[in-house]
């Protein structure tokens, strides 16, 4: 990638008290960011993250969703983005972060490593809506 990365966009998604739908990625009650990279403009990841639903306390925080466009892979864009995650989990008083990801994506969790997360042990069926639930294992790592 010859381009420049942009900074990064933080945007805020929260499920209000209001009449109308929530946002489609909020969860009820609690506020979640979405960061976005893009190069020449052009988007190549975003991440999901926000105060963890689950056990472990109320200083961790949750990577719901790392995502980056193939052409971005190798160029440092997912990392900084992950930079950039970490960052701003911990400005919002998240001690540790962690996340969820499918077993069998040696890719993923090459990356996750590569990020300083380390899995915890614990897994987990997840059924992504049609009936075949596949199991994730979690990482963690201070933020």
């Amino acid at each position: 990638m010859g381009g420049r990365l942009r900074p990064l966009l933080r945007t805020g998604v929260r499920r209000t008290g209001g009449g109308g739908p929530a946002p489609p990625l909020a969860h009820a009650g609690r506020p979640e960011t979405v960061l976005l990279a893009a190069v020449d403009g052009r988007p190549l990841g975003l991440t999901f993250f926000g105060p963890s639903p689950g056990p472990g306390g109320p200083g961790r925080g949750e990577v719901f969703s790392v995502y980056a466009h193939p052409d971005g892979w190798g160029s440092g864009v997912a990392a900084a983005l992950m930079d950039a995650t970490l960052e701003h989990l911990r400005a919002d008083g998240f001690a540790r972060a962690h996340l969820w990801t499918l077993r069998d994506t040696p890719r993923s969790r090459r990356f996750y490593a590569k990020c300083g997360f380390h899995e915890t042990g614990a897994r987990r069926p997840y059924d992504f809506g049609d009936g075949n639930p596949l199991e994730q294992v979690e990482y963690e790592r201070p933020c």
